[in-house]
């Protein structure tokens, strides 16, 4: 259940302090949009909806939207996510028209390859919320190995990062009485043994990062209170967080604790706790562990790790004792060097091997991995070639692991391979959604303003005239190391594609596509980079002939908001839609907003001078003009984004009228960072959005 029901680690919701910001921002005459669920705000949001959703709702075209959006979110034939349980079932979290907040349900691996698995529920979310009264949104549970029986549920109040955790038996389906339970928050936990966990958390004044995280970890015994709970490591309030890290065995044995410090968002120190305190271990800062494989516990690198010929994106393993005896001394090998086209994208374990994801030229492939006494060796399985192969969830009793083969015009399919024997067998396929017969795909490569190659996937017509007249949506994310690969969506072929658009995706710098160092060229003081790739991208369409500023339109959400609010204020004549969904937007107060200060190693520090002349140069809030021609653009987000605050888009809304713009805007109050907190809603977004983009790029 771990590999597909994680627990989220997150900490309390931070209001942020309109006193603080005005400190940094003493002349924006909206910091008062910054308190959450404030009245003022709130009824700004609301009257913003009541001004913009007749626009799009209204439209001829929205009905038939919508219907095709909730056909789509509610279809019984999409394959189901499923997780290998200790207990050798299946879990699953399923949503649909009936269960509008989900259910909690497994089934065994046999039932599963029906096509009608015999499901047994475990919880019920809308049965749940409706008998405690409560706005519950499934956040993930963490459960106890090897057999998975006792979890911790994690409960949402309208889909906030910040969760009550509450102790489940999913033998007797029941929480458990006098089980552990903690209070609303953003926290992080981790299963010590049935009577203990180890949590990070709220523990009062004095215990939260400056990014709203926790940054005291701590042991809470079964049945004392959790104010009782022991201290075993501390990092500091400049911090972005601490969490427990336990590593275990095939047979779920606990090998070692571990504490995780995050000085910033890609940094990480790993501490050993021992008898006589924690002990630090000799890892470089850019790194991350991923498990035990036969005593040898993988990493990845992110930077180099000299000492050792370790390179930046290897994939290397270390011996666990070797490591707890010495670890100054203890000596790291080498099992995967990706070549310049190619990069680690996932990492899974199952019983006895290592299973890898790997990305070259942005379409993927499976590799297992197993330890020996001379070394790693490796072996291909047989999946499809060509498209995106998904590393699912892995089961800790035997050597199966699940994968998503997936493409823009192939159907996703659901595979399970056998680790071991190499054996692949296709599980599940998804029902076509949409007619592809008259669309390919094809990979293109812009240049961007420093002679750098940038690929883009284009979903075109076969027999697309190359005039610019084709309405063209360009999606792109362009941060954190996220790779935007290939896949299957029933929405843009429906909704999009099937209406006579053209759809690309950018894989722009900042991402992960080729790696770490192609994450580390568009960090802090080369963001820039980022904004010139996707630009290129943009132009390249145009020389192309493909489409032309005016049939061109960009979307984007978090980071990927960023972006469109960049687009938005640097390039506005490349475009006639921008849809901005949950943006950062206000970078010169980011750090203030939220989580903000936990993504400094990301954009930089705005409270550096240095830095804040590299951050100001593209903030989009501080550079939107009067008087340019920004096209009207299509604002999202939710009240209940405790992530990236809903300031954001407020004040860019805010700020646009201020200056005489004309824009849209919806705020959904439930549904948190994912801006849609049920199926329904996320329908009804789907619908809007290509409303807004049919009207101006169709019309």
């Amino acid at each position: 259940m771990r590999s597909l029901l994680v627990a989220l680690a997150m900490t309390a919701t931070a209001i942020t302090s309109t006193v603080a910001l005005a400190q940094t921002a003493p002349d924006d005459p909206f910091t008062w949009m910054e308190e959450i669920e404030g009245t003022r705000a709130l009824d700004w949001a609301r009257a913003e909806n009541a001004r913009s959703l007749p626009v799009l709702q209204n439209d001829p075209r929205y009905a038939g939207l919508h219907q095709a959006a909730l056909d789509i979110v509610n279809a019984r034939d999409r394959i189901p996510g499923v997780g290998f349980s200790g207990d050798g079932t299946l879990g699953n979290f399923w949503q649909d028209a009936n269960h509008v907040r989900g259910l909690w349900r497994r089934t065994t691996v046999d039932s599963f390859r029906a096509a009608e698995p015999a499901w047994e529920t475990i919880l019920d979310f809308d049965a749940l919320a409706k008998a405690e009264g409560k706005n519950w949104v499934y956040k993930g549970v963490n459960c106890l190995s090897p057999d998975d029986r006792y979890c911790l549920v994690q409960l949402s109040d309208g889909g906030k990062d910040a969760v009550t955790l509450r102790e489940f038996d999913t033998v007797t389906k029941t929480f458990v009485e006098g089980g552990f339970v903690t209070p609303d928050g953003k926290q992080n936990v981790s299963w010590l043994d049935k009577d203990t966990l180890l949590i990070a958390r709220d523990w009062g004044p004095g215990t939260m990062t400056k990014s709203s995280y926790p940054f005291v970890l701590k042991t809470w015994k079964r049945g004392t209170p959790l104010d009782s709970a022991t201290e075993i490591y501390r990092g500091t309030a400049d911090d972005v967080s601490v969490s427990p890290f336990v590593l275990r065995d095939s047979d779920g044995v606990v090998q070692a604790v571990l504490a995780v410090r995050s000085p910033s968002f890609f940094e990480s120190e790993y501490y050993l706790i021992t008898g006589q305190g924690p002990v630090k271990l000799p890892f470089p800062a850019r790194s991350s562990l991923q498990g035990l494989v036969g005593g040898q516990l993988v990493f990845t690198l992110e930077e180099d790790w000299a000492a050792h010929g370790l390179k930046q994106g290897d994939l290397a393993a270390v011996d666990l004792a070797a490591l707890k005896a010495a670890p100054a001394t203890a000596r790291p090998v080498l099992i995967l060097r990706p070549t310049a086209s190619q990069s680690v994208e996932q990492v899974n374990i199952s019983h006895n091997k290592l299973i890898v994801g790997l990305l070259d030229n942005v379409t993927g492939k499976a590799l297992v991995f197993t330890p020996g006494t001379k070394g790693w060796t490796s072996r291909p399985l047989d999946l499809p070639a060509n498209v995106t192969v998904a590393v699912g969830s892995a089961s800790e009793k035997d050597d199966r692991v699940f994968f998503t083969v997936t493409g823009y015009l192939t159907p996703s399919t659901l595979w399970l391979a056998d680790a071991a024997s190499g054996k692949v067998e296709k599980i599940k396929s998804l029902p076509p959604k949409f007619d592809a017969s008259t669309h390919l795909v094809e990979q293109l490569w812009a240049t961007s303003k420093d002679g750098t190659k940038i690929p883009y996937f284009v979903v075109r017509p076969k027999d697309l005239k190359y005039d610019g007249s084709a309405p063209t949506l360009l999606y792109a994310y362009g941060g954190f190391q996220n790779s935007m690969k290939p896949g299957y969506s029933a929405t843009v072929g429906k909704l999009w594609l099937e209406k006579g658009g053209v759809y690309v995706v950018a894989n722009i710098r900042g991402g992960g596509e080729f790696g770490p160092a192609w994450h580390e060229a568009g960090l802090k003081a080369n963001r820039q980079r980022v904004y010139d790739d996707f630009f290129a991208v943009s132009e390249d369409l145009i020389a192309r002939k493909i489409t032309s500023p005016r049939r061109l339109g960009i979307m984007g959400g978090s980071n990927g908001g960023l972006l469109m609010g960049v687009a938005l204020t640097q390039r506005p004549e490349l475009y006639n839609a921008i849809v901005i969904q949950v943006p950062l937007f206000d970078m010169l107060a980011y750090t203030h907003i939220g989580a903000g200060a936990s993504w400094v190693g990301e954009y930089g520090d705005p409270a550096i001078p240095e830095e804040r002349a590299w951050i100001s140069a593209y903030d989009p809030y501080s550079n939107l003009r009067a008087g340019k021609p920004y096209p009207q653009v299509f604002i999202e987000t939710s009240t209940k984004d405790d992530r990236v605050h809903p300031a954001h888009a407020r004040k860019a809304g805010a700020r646009l009228a201020a200056l005489g713009y004309s824009y849209l805007y919806y705020e959904n109050i439930d549904g948190g960072h994912s801006a849609a907190a049920n199926l329904g809603e996320t329908a009804t977004r789907y619908a809007l959005e290509y409303a807004y983009l049919m009207q101006r790029l169709m019309d």
